[in-house]
């Protein structure tokens, strides 16, 4: 019986080992693909013209691994080129952007990226959810509140909006338009 002790723990531990090892193997080919994928889609984007398509698919590999600068100027030079494209594309192109630029904390700038998603996409639950936390970021929590409720109203599993809301009623904020927020933006 004692003898299956140290065995039972070698076991545990080789089991251990192979997990980790699993899991960085892992990570170096998905590291690795998307190197791959940005050497590709760099010389294609070069290449051509620079569609809409081929350089969203640029920016979103560039997005992944934090390239937020680049990432910010390919998807700009999207939007330049995205005329032709459905309204539903715009707005996932101007929700990227505007998540590149809040990386960079330009709070300001992405929020009007988000606003522009929702003019393509009114009912975009990802560009409003992005949209009230760069208001948050911009100190206008009462709309952020509102924007999380809309949230919730499309998708009423939304973990992370359900959890930003909370917090911020927990902080004693009205949703924009509301009396009390009237109240509290008067200052008496």
């Amino acid at each position: 019986m004692e003898s299956l002790l140290p065995q039972a723990y070698l076991i545990a531990l080789i089991v251990l080992l192979a997990g980790a090892a699993w899991a960085i193997t892992r990570q170096i080919l998905r590291v690795r693909s998307d190197e791959l994928d940005l050497i590709r889609l760099e010389r294609e984007v070069t290449l051509q013209s620079g569609d809409a398509e081929a350089l969203y698919a640029l920016a979103s590999v560039q997005l992944r691994k934090r390239l937020y600068v680049q990432a910010t100027a390919t998807l700009r030079r999207a939007t330049r080129v995205m005329a032709s494209q459905p309204s539903d594309a715009k707005a996932v192109i101007e929700n990227a952007l505007g998540f590149a630029l809040a990386a960079q904390k330009q709070y300001e700038a992405a929020s009007r990226c988000y606003q522009s998603a929702l003019r393509q996409k009114a009912d975009y639950p990802v560009a409003i959810n992005n949209l009230a936390f760069a208001l948050e970021k911009l100190a206008r929590e009462d709309e952020a509140l509102a924007c999380y409720a809309k949230v919730l109203a499309l998708e009423p599993g939304n973990t992370t909006a359900r959890r930003r809301q909370k917090r911020l009623e927990r902080r004693g904020v009205s949703p924009a338009g509301s009396p009390e927020s009237a109240d509290r933006g008067s200052g008496f």
